[in-house]
């Protein structure tokens, strides 16, 4: 009998601690995993969630986990599904620049984040995008930002109002990521 695949999801007190329960609640055959501490064995991951929280503020702990960057980064290189939130984007790009220094993360994305104070700037709203026929609503909430020019989008992200703005919405491969922390994956 074949084995059923698996909704494995980032979950930490606070660098992936932003799950909305009904998205949980949405998915099947679920476990959880602590990026700063496990290494998760991806073969039977249908989906990868990587939701919104503060990898910033965790960064020794998430750069000493390199076989569990590698993990995830071979993961998606081979076409595995991946939807990334906030926090989740910041960490499958390629590195976290804070007043501290420069922070390796799985470099998924060929982005930089800067967490430094300097480049601080809060985002902020509710925010909807249709992407394949399907609309995602959710918001935005954070002080970070892309290093040099943000991401090309793939689609138009539009505030409560129906006005756009530059959020962008990433798609490499089987990945799916965002600033925008989702109501309904």
């Amino acid at each position: 009998m074949a084995k059923a695949l698996k909704s494995l999801i980032a979950r930490n007190d606070e660098s992936f601690s932003f799950i909305y329960q009904e998205n949980i609640d949405r998915l099947e055959n679920v476990s959880f995993f602590d990026p700063e501490t496990e290494v998760p064995c991806l073969d039977d991951v249908a989906l990868l969630y990587l939701p919104g929280g503060y990898p910033e503020k965790h960064l020794d702990a998430l750069v000493k986990a390199e076989a569990t960057r590698r993990a995830i980064r071979e993961y998606a290189e081979r076409g595995g599904r991946i939807v990334a939130e906030c926090g989740g984007m910041m960490y499958l790009c390629e590195k976290i620049v804070t007043d501290e220094g420069e922070f390796p993360m799985c470099g998924v994305l060929p982005y930089g984040i800067t967490a430094r104070k300097q480049d601080r700037k809060l985002s902020l709203g509710y925010r909807r995008f249709t992407l394949d026929g399907k609309e995602y609503r959710g918001h935005e909430f954070h002080y970070t930002q892309f290093m040099g020019e943000p991401p090309i989008s793939v689609t138009q992200v539009y505030n409560a109002k129906g006005e756009p703005v530059p959020t962008p919405v990433i798609r490499y491969k089987n990945v799916l990521a965002s600033y925008t922390h989702l109501y309904r994956l």
